[in-house]
């Protein structure tokens, strides 16, 4: 495979390999790959994880567990009122 970096991508590879944080382009590709496959894994477990409790909540929903919206909205303002001391 052969791939072509911009300019300013080229400039990244130099700084990193000048600066001695890495030996070859090789090596930075390497190490940039991993880390783009972490946070895929990461965000595919967040939206996972998110999906659960949206779940969850609809089911609470659904047996009648929930709070109503203006009554948490006005819960919280008079929180925040109370902290800014008005």
């Amino acid at each position: 495979m052969s791939i072509t970096l911009n300019p300013e991508q080229e400039t990244i590879v130099a700084n990193l390999i000048a600066t001695g944080s890495f030996q070859t382009a090789d090596e930075v590709l390497q190490v940039a790959l991993k880390l783009l496959e972490t946070e895929r894994q990461s965000y595919q477990s967040w939206v996972a994880q998110t999906r659960t409790l949206v779940k969850e909540g609809i089911e609470s929903l659904d047996r009648g567990e929930g709070v109503n919206g203006e009554t948490v909205v006005d819960d919280l303002l008079a929180k925040l009122r109370q902290a800014r001391g008005v």
